[in-house]
């Protein structure tokens, strides 16, 4: 049965087949150019050497000129076209990896290590990369020339041959069980490459918490540890190759030594003419590369089916449920019916109901861990409820695509991060076309033009990796921005100013205050200034809501919200 690793590469085969046709024509092309030359032996033995035959001499000089010649055009092509298609199959995967990976659940990406999943599209990819575009060449170039000096040997002797056929077999048994081991090695190593990537890109993102605890010492010793293993299962693959090439080595040069005596008897009793001995003999010789290259590359081989085996993992990952639906206008009315929700540990949500009026505006508060922020992840299908339904504009939300429901809604999070690239384009992000018109719009609406016009080069200032080069409150403005230049009929604003000083938090609050007018809006908070002056405020308790109403009516029941409110 053909793996799923072998099944996948062949899928991505598809519309390279014809340069990979060409790849193995000039491969063959070329092992049969490689498997000539031991043959001329017997001739400069027997026509030259013996017969003393100057004519014979000319001819196999030029023989070898051209045979070298073309096998060196042929192995060039063989090696490009090969090449080209190895490298094309290689780049579709990895385009297929990232794209599968950007649509995975939210749940399966929060519960992997980023750098690990990094390391599939770097890692992984590179190692299946060069297996496809040298190591199966040379593997394959290997095996052709084999076959085609044991077909030699058979025209030439056939009774010596039967000798070398006698260690064939334990041969073959060698290679199966150390490409075994060699698998499980190769898993190994890949998987400790993973843990080093994943260790130095946690470090690395975290670099502040890092060196506000003074914990660089304890860091760069997870980072050994996971060297140390990388270390160990390198040398343990390296360890089974050598062993095996040493063993079969020496069952090769026995053999040579039994088919030298052998042939050698059998030239003094005239059964064999010297010329096909030092051929039969030097075919021997030469076949010993092949199969120490064959058995080399089966270490990488073994080492590519695992980084194959671990991108079929990834790639047979669940994904979000993409639908391809009409697009519904929005509205902005929002609706939960009976909504309930669970995480692998247990439920989060249960039995949630609330209307929203287009162009409303209403608040979630409660303690934290209670559930907030799963319900603005539920609006724009983060996540799927376990129960119930959730309407916008009496259209369920399962029933529009992805891409055009989440068009229509904008989102401020409480960690605004930006991507490498222009003010301009971090605002644009997400449109095709960068319309400066509407960024400008945009910035007006989240109170950041006059900043952003300020700056030496405008709105193609560039803002750093994650916006470093930028302050919390400018950051959360820009993405205020970036959330309301598609003008969303619903916004959500999910902690937007918590972790803002009294300062920013003043300039946000304005911001969002513009941004909200005319949108259905979501707020989910902690500070006071912005869930006062919502239509209506739900108070979420253990996942439930306890309490429900505008400010004043909360503060005189005096329940939950009057003691919250007595801590905002």
């Amino acid at each position: 049965m053909i793996s799923q690793p072998v099944r996948m590469l062949f899928s991505y085969t598809r519309k390279y087949r014809l340069k990979i046709f060409l790849a193995v024509v000039f491969m063959l092309a070329s092992s049969g150019l490689n498997v000539i030359p031991p043959y001329l032996f017997k001739s400069v033995v027997d026509d030259v050497l013996i017969s003393k035959n100057i004519l014979m001499l000319n001819i196999i000089c030029v023989a070898v000129i051209i045979i070298f010649g073309a096998k060196a055009v042929t192995m060039y092509l063989q090696r490009y076209y090969m090449n080209e298609a190895g490298q094309g199959v290689v780049m579709d995967i990895r385009n297929s990896l990232y794209d599968h990976m950007m649509r995975m659940k939210l749940g399966t990406i929060y519960a992997s290590r980023t750098g690990d999943l990094m390391s599939r599209i770097t890692g992984d990819a590179s190692t299946l990369q060069n297996i496809v575009t040298q190591t199966a060449i040379d593997l394959l170039f290997n095996l052709i020339t084999f076959l085609g000096m044991f077909a030699f040997i058979i025209y030439i002797n056939w009774r010596l041959t039967c000798l070398i056929v006698i260690v064939l077999p334990f041969v073959g048994m060698l290679l199966s069980f150390a490409g075994k081991k060699l698998r499980v090695a190769g898993h190994n190593v890949q998987e400790h490459l993973a843990d080093i990537t994943a260790t130095a890109q946690e470090a690395f993102s975290a670099v502040r918490v890092v060196r506000s605890f003074a914990n660089e010492d304890e860091e760069l010793e997870r980072f050994k540890i996971a060297g140390k293993g990388n270390y160990d299962a390198l040398l343990k693959a390296v360890s089974v190759q050598g062993v095996l090439a040493g063993i079969i080595e020496v069952f090769l040069i026995v053999a040579l030594a039994v088919v030298f005596w052998v042939g050698g008897r059998s030239v003094i009793d005239g059964e064999l003419t010297p010329g096909e001995l030092i051929s039969f003999t030097g075919y021997i010789a030469f076949m010993v590369q092949p199969i120490r290259s064959v058995i080399n590359q089966m270490g990488y081989i073994q080492t590519g089916i695992a980084s194959a085996e671990r991108i079929c993992a990834i790639l047979n990952t669940p994904t979000e449920n993409y639908i391809n639906a009409p697009h519904i206008p929005i509205k902005g009315n929002l609706r939960f019916e009976h909504v309930s929700f669970s995480y692998d540990k247990g439920e989060i949500l249960h039995d949630i109901t609330l209307d929203v009026k287009a162009g409303g505006k209403i608040a979630i508060v409660g303690p934290t861990g209670s559930g907030k922020s799963t319900i603005a992840d539920l609006i724009p299908r983060f996540y799927e409820p376990s129960e119930g339904h959730i309407f916008i504009d009496d259209n369920d939300t399962a029933d529009f695509s992805l891409k055009d429901l989440r068009s229509q809604i904008g989102i401020v999070p409480q960690e605004c991060i930006l991507m490498r690239g222009t003010i301009a384009f971090n605002i644009a992000y997400g449109l095709k076309h960068i319309d400066m018109d509407k960024v400008k719009t945009a910035a007006d609406i989240a109170d950041i033009s006059a900043f952003i016009e300020s700056l030496p080069d405008g709105y193609n200032s560039l803002v750093g990796e994650r916006g470093v080069t930028l302050s919390g409150g400018q950051r959360q403005r820009i993405a205020i921005a970036r959330a309301v230049i598609r003008d969303p009929r619903i916004l959500i604003l999910d902690e937007a100013t918590s972790s803002l000083d009294t300062v920013s938090e003043l300039a946000v609050q304005k911001a969002l205050n513009q941004a909200m007018n005319g949108r259905t809006s979501i707020i989910i908070a902690h500070r006071l200034s912005t869930i006062k002056n919502a239509d209506k405020i739900y108070v979420l308790k253990d996942g439930r809501f306890i309490e429900c109403g505008n400010h004043n009516q909360l503060i005189a029941l005096g329940g939950v919200y009057s003691e919250l409110y007595g801590h905002l």
